[in-house]
């Protein structure tokens, strides 16, 4: 049995409608402290992509250890580069939309231009392959104008496609782990927010 899922108290109610100030109160601390745990689950999950290459020169956690890296010698900020080392986490389970999965982690963390640039990455990245592939490498087109266009063409070209070189020194993910645990800390962008405070 899992001790962290094994609480000693519990909601009494079988449906919501049935809840009591007293059921939220034991929900809402348990919620709290699963959310402190956050930041450890995505290293966790992060750590997954190791091994992982799916036919690229490097594995997909090497490939987010160098963009995070890239991005942090050329002394972009922590959240900054949580987003970099985060961006491609959703490999493993959004397949067919990888930058979604990986924006809606961040989004409660980051301000609005990172997870902007999280979201779309993907389709400006596209810029360097679609073309390879059968599709139209000029998708990022479509947002042209956006007040956050050359923030995201300027990620994917200095530190996302950049960021395949199998000789390039990373720093390890114990160099990224402070980091990635002080933007987690506590989000700033989330209608939750308030059951976070105790």
């Amino acid at each position: 049995m899992n001790a962290r899922t094994e609480t000693l108290e519990r909601a009494k109610f079988s449906s919501m409608l049935e809840g009591t100030a007293e059921d939220w109160a034991i929900i809402g601390t348990e919620y709290r402290n699963h959310a402190k745990g956050l930041a450890g689950r995505v290293l966790d999950h992060l750590r997954l992509l190791e091994g992982d290459h799916g036919g690229f020169p490097i594995c997909r956690l090497e490939h987010s250890l160098q963009t995070a890296t890239r991005a942090h010698r050329d002394g972009q900020s922590e959240p900054y580069v949580v987003m970099a080392l985060l961006h491609d986490i959703g490999d493993t389970l959004g397949s067919y939309n990888h930058p979604d999965v990986a924006a809606a982690i961040i989004k409660p963390f980051v301000t609005e231009d990172l997870h902007w640039i999280c979201e779309k990455h993907g389709a400006f990245q596209g810029y360097y392959y679609f073309h390879y592939v059968g599709m139209d490498r000029d998708v990022r087109e479509q947002y042209r104008g956006h007040p956050y266009f050359e923030a995201c063409a300027h990620f994917c070209e200095k530190y996302d496609q950049a960021a395949f070189d199998a000789k390039y020194d990373s720093a390890p993910l114990s160099f990224f782990e402070p980091m990635l645990r002080r933007v987690f800390e506590k989000p700033i962008n989330s209608p939750y927010a308030k059951v976070m405070e105790d």
